[in-house]
């Protein structure tokens, strides 16, 4: 059954009123194995957090397993590379919640392996068994029904989802949310910090959960825009964690794209002629239109929406998961404008002589100043990022969903 959240949103609950949790269990397996003993793991460390989890929470957790995924092969992957399958998965639940666990090693988004992430915005997390077996020189692997795998399996989950709820890391020792490290003594689930339980009850109890199968453009625009009024925070928080005008500093093909072709133009009479003559009204239109385009042509052309094997059907958490790309893209979009225009800008003032451009041919009395460069900066940098979107676009669709969605630490 349904009832109603303190904010107005519709939460399950069950027969006794209890607000009910839905977590989707995905066991996605290297080729080496069949996943069985990775199920078994996954299911048993469940069945380990699911008591502290409602104690912090005052809510009924269910962790339903899902069909095992097997990967392609043993490489180490990014979280988000599991995204995709967890989007698709979380629709078809419906779950308010999905964990990963997998047997291949995990990369934050610092190259480090780290023994799992999770995504609050996302409601995913991801946990690898990797780092939970290895063991001291000379000794063998750790196995899966290791005690010490286990407890440090349930306390890693734990760990990740409370991050999920919003947690931060406490500096406790003896917390569920301190930082994570393997210990072999550990021999029990840790417990949430009380002043945790809070802000978890509030949480759990206004995960989003409303889901519409609205066809056409507009009933989907305004299931989007309904479900960013309810969760401006989420949405806002990811947004600043991506550092997303630093972003086009990490692909370097859309960066490359955007800055040679304009590394010729600076140097043409008629592109000095038009940044002159144009009003900065028309300079500031253009630009903007120019972001939002680009923005725009990069989300539908590198497919960045969720999830893609099932369109007509979507859930809240997914539609704040694209809309908060969309606002990554035309943030990344503004970096790549500042930073090609402050590239054309240095060439205009250290390159170029002073009286060189009063004296083109082509122009008749042109009065060169401040403002002039900069908004010859600015209609350059703007034709950068259109070229840099079509002819660059983005190499790693993969680095746009880790630093929008993921946390950098574990």
């Amino acid at each position: 059954m349904t009832g109603a959240a303190a904010d107005g949103e519709a939460v399950t609950t069950d027969a006794d009123g209890d607000v009910v949790v839905d977590v989707g269990l995905l066991v996605a397996h290297s080729p080496r194995s069949d996943g069985v003993d990775l199920a078994a793991f996954a299911d048993r460390a469940a069945h380990d957090v699911v008591g502290e989890l409602a104690s912090a929470t005052d809510a009924s957790w269910r962790f339903h397993a899902e069909e095992p995924e097997e990967l392609t092969d043993y490489d180490a992957r990014y979280p988000s590379e599991f995204l995709e399958e967890a989007a698709l998965r979380m629709v078809e639940g419906p779950y308010d919640l999905v964990v990963v666990v997998t047997d291949v090693p995990l990369l934050s988004r610092r190259e480090r392996r780290v023994p799992g992430l999770a995504s609050p915005l996302g409601r995913v997390a991801v946990v690898s068994t990797r780092t939970l077996r290895l063991s001291p020189r000379d000794q063998p692997r750790r196995s899966l029904e290791d005690a010490a795998v286990r407890w440090n399996g349930a306390a890693l989950l734990l760990h990740q989802v409370g991050h999920v709820l919003g947690a931060g890391h406490d500096a406790g020792g003896d917390s569920a949310m301190a930082p994570f490290t393997f210990d072999a003594e550990r021999d029990g689930v840790p417990r949430f910090d009380t002043t945790l339980s809070r802000q978890f009850r509030r949480e759990a109890s206004r995960i989003p959960e409303e889901e519409t199968d609205a066809r056409g453009p507009l009933g989907r625009l305004w299931f989007y825009l309904a479900s960013v009024a309810r969760n401006p925070g989420e949405v806002a928080a990811a947004v600043v964690r991506s550092r997303a005008l630093a972003l086009p500093l990490s692909l370097p093909k859309l960066s490359t794209a955007a800055l040679v072709p304009t590394l010729v133009v600076v140097f043409s009479a008629e592109t000095w002629d038009v940044g002159l003559n144009i009003t900065d009204g028309t300079a500031a239109l253009f630009a903007v239109g120019s972001i939002l385009l680009a923005a725009v042509y990069l989300l539908f052309s590198h497919n960045l929406l969720f999830p893609r094997g099932r369109q007509q059907v979507l859930t809240e958490h997914v539609a704040l998961v694209n809309v908060a790309v969309f606002c990554i893209l035309v943030l990344a979009m503004v970096g790549l404008y500042l930073l090609v225009g402050g590239i054309m800008l240095t060439i205009e003032y250290v390159v170029f002589p002073p009286n060189l451009m009063t004296n083109w041919p082509s122009l008749e009395d042109p009065t060169v100043g401040v403002v002039e460069l900069v908004r010859i900066a600015g209609f350059i940098a703007t034709i950068g990022v259109l070229s840099g979107a079509l002819g660059g676009g983005l190499e790693k669709r993969t680095i746009l969903r880790h630093l929008v969605l993921f946390n950098d630490r574990p």
